[in-house]
């Protein structure tokens, strides 16, 4: 909202290890860019989208904006209550505050598009509760849907730091790249949450068992994201 509003904020990301992050560009980026800024990644994946579309993770809506436009019919679903009013407020037409973890909610309603790009594949959070949501996912869409989204791989990374973390990770029996994270801005921060990043390797073997199958990789050289989408079998 502050930033919808042209407040000058970071985003604070904090990780359980104590590593902590920030970026002011990354935000816009993330949550207010028009189509012509986004990530090729994004650009490429999105054309994959079909019938009815749920975008998990709206945010501010910019990704369900592009798709109105285009004619889709798109149900945005966000935690955030300012999240939601902001896509409101910017011209998302159907948005409401629901956790994903709370998705099984919205039988009997089908959709064609499951979409999580800008990384939300992250909102998966670890492998049990993937393949639990994968397989609601399934019940909730039509049989020629599709998941598209979009993925870091945390093992493209030069930092010893984050490579310590990928083994501190393992140790505690999570994958390497399962990070705990709160959130912070200001005097806020948010619960503690995991987030999921997984190599393309990790991505096949965390699918398995779900009704779900790689369709398509999306690559960028030299970008340590990917995009992918995901068919039913």
């Amino acid at each position: 909202m502050d930033y919808y509003q042209d407040s000058k904020v970071d985003e604070i990301v904090e990780r359980d290890d104590g590593y902590i992050s920030t970026g002011r560009s990354l935000t816009y980026e993330s949550y207010l860019s028009d189509y012509k800024d986004w990530p090729s990644l994004e650009k490429a994946a999105i054309k994959f989208a079909r019938g009815r579309v749920l975008d998990v993770g709206c945010g501010a809506g910019r990704h369900a904006l592009y798709l109105q436009k285009k004619g889709f019919k798109v149900l945005g679903i966000d935690n955030s209550p300012l999240a939601v009013r902001v896509s409101k407020l910017r011209g998302v037409k159907k948005a409401r505050v629901l956790p994903f973890e709370k998705v099984a909610t919205l039988a009997p309603t089908k959709f064609g598009t499951i979409l999580m790009l800008g990384h939300n594949f992250g909102l998966f959070g670890s492998l049990k509760k993937a393949k639990r949501l994968l397989k609601i996912l399934r019940r909730l869409s039509t049989p020629e849907a599709v998941i598209i989204a979009t993925i870091r791989d945390p093992y493209k990374t030069t930092s010893q730091t984050h490579k310590n973390y990928h083994k501190w990770n393992r140790r505690r029996g999570r994958m390497g790249g399962q990070i705990r994270m709160r959130v912070r801005h200001g005097k806020l921060a948010s619960p503690w949450f995991d987030y999921l990043f997984v190599s393309q390797e990790e991505l096949k073997q965390l699918i398995a068992g779900t009704g779900w199958k790689v369709k398509k990789f999306i690559n960028d050289r030299g970008n340590p994201s990917y995009g992918v989408v995901l068919e039913k079998f």
